[in-house]
């Protein structure tokens, strides 16, 4: 049975995942450093909001939602673009898995290739990694502008002077 905490281990299970994978391939110069800070900081930021939406009693859709306009669902709940981020973040994963068993190490089983060719692997490495990238940030844009009432609810407000009176 899926329940709001249920949900939030399985995203945790996620992020754990998808940040060691992006850091080992970003230590091991295969990607950009700022592959894994992006990733990181865009799970940081949607599952901080999350967790202050969780404790005002939001969660899920509906009238007592963190999300609730219909582009919101389409870009983070629907079917389609869960199964489509997951499928990136796999084939990603498999192909940096990949050129790193073909082309790099002690035992590269393709040996030495010729530039042409590891360019091209690369260049299809480095397409797939950032279109990951920016599939991750347009799935959290939601959580990140619907749910920041939250966290602006969260902030002190400022109480207006008497009047005279000066800093």
């Amino acid at each position: 049975m899926a329940t709001p905490v249920g949900a939030q281990v399985d995203i945790l299970g996620d992020r754990l995942i998808e940040n060691m994978y992006f850091t080992y391939f970003a230590v091991v110069g295969m990607v950009s450093l700022w592959l894994p800070m992006l990733f990181f900081a865009r799970g940081a930021a949607t599952d901080f909001l999350r967790s202050l939406a969780m404790k005002a009693g939001s969660s899920g859709w509906g009238a007592n939602g963190i999300l609730h306009s219909p582009w919101a669902r389409i870009f983070v709940a629907s079917r389609f673009s869960r199964g489509l981020y997951a499928t990136l973040k796999c084939l990603c994963f498999c192909y940096l898995g990949l050129e790193l068993a073909l082309t790099r190490g002690p035992v590269a089983l393709l040996g030495p290739i010729r530039d042409d060719l590891h360019a091209t692997i690369r260049a299809g490495a480095q397409l797939l990694a950032w279109t990951t990238a920016a599939f991750c940030v347009l799935r959290g844009l939601p959580v990140l502008l619907e749910g920041w009432k939250h966290f602006a609810d969260k902030l002190p407000t400022s109480k207006a002077r008497p009047e005279g009176h000066t800093a």
